[in-house]
């Protein structure tokens, strides 16, 4: 997202309770306290926009007023489209198991297809704390590194494809597994965010489902409905997510343009911010 301007933006906007986003017809909006001119043309999809095509909206976050601008726009049309790539390659590829005749040759392709759309939505996934993010990343590395090996390693060399090799022999799922724990993550974050009970409950049907496989202590009739119910489930949740606004997924751009400032910046911010609430 563009932080053009963001030091003058931050360390001299006024900053109010957080309300309701407010309206502004013209094609630009001064911030009264500070003077600067941000001019943004929003292009949100899912946002209700009257009037002229040139109005924006502008929000209260916690570090003063921000806006949305088309790079903001591209980036959470590409993370929902990284959860639809991983979603509907899941989708296909798990129904292999309940076709076993079919797919068989491209089910790895599938694989790296939806690896790579998880892969592209934790590189633009919006969240506060940037160590989660960072870890959610870390066993997306983890999980593609160790279905590689599995693959060019195990699964090749006893002639069968890596989704076949990993149900045939539980334990591959120490490899591939932090593949679907950063998922896992993903929608456990989505579920707390925005209450969706899609999420929330595959947040438990992801882990119940690879721990069972692994422990052998599941048996296939009930791997197969928890895979059939992951599948729904994944299937639901990504299409639901282009039903949301795109400020959603951005969540409060204050924060993010806080942190990108420099430590002086930041303290000047701060204190600036303090003095105005002392005053008010």
């Amino acid at each position: 997202m563009a932080l053009r301007g963001l030091s003058a933006v931050a360390v001299t906007a006024s900053i109010r309770p957080p309300g309701p986003r407010f309206r502004v017809d013209s094609g630009t909006s001064r911030i009264p306290s500070s003077g600067c001119r941000i001019s943004v043309r929003c292009k949100a999809v899912g946002e209700s926009r009257q009037g002229s095509l040139e109005e924006t909206v502008v929000y209260e976050g916690i570090y003063g007023p921000w806006t949305i601008d088309d790079s903001d726009v591209r980036e959470v049309i590409l993370y929902r489209s990284g959860l639809v790539t991983a979603a509907a390659s899941f989708v296909v590829a798990g129904s292999a198991a309940f076709f076993p005749d079919t797919l068989k040759q491209n089910v790895d392709l599938l694989y790296v297809l939806g690896s790579g759309g998880l892969g592209l939505s934790l590189l633009l996934i919006h969240i506060y704390v940037s160590e989660i993010k960072r870890a959610l990343q870390a066993l997306w590395g983890l999980g593609v590194v160790g279905s590689a090996t599995t693959y060019f390693c195990l699964a090749q060399p006893a002639n069968k494809n890596l989704i076949q090799y990993v149900v045939d022999n539980p334990s591959a799922v120490w490899l591939v597994g932090p593949l679907f724990a950063a998922l896992t993550g993903l929608v456990f974050k989505e579920g707390l965010c925005y209450a969706k009970l899609e999420a929330g409950l595959l947040t438990f049907v992801i882990p119940i489902l690879l721990l069972g496989h692994l422990t052998g202590l599941m048996d296939d009739g009930v791997k197969l409905t928890l895979l059939a119910s992951w599948m729904t489930l994944f299937v639901i949740f990504a299409g639901r997510k282009f039903t949301q606004p795109i400020k959603d997924d951005i969540g409060d751009k204050s924060v993010f343009m806080f942190n990108s400032l420099p430590g002086d910046e930041r303290k000047a911010l701060l204190e600036k911010l303090e003095q105005q609430k002392i005053q008010n």
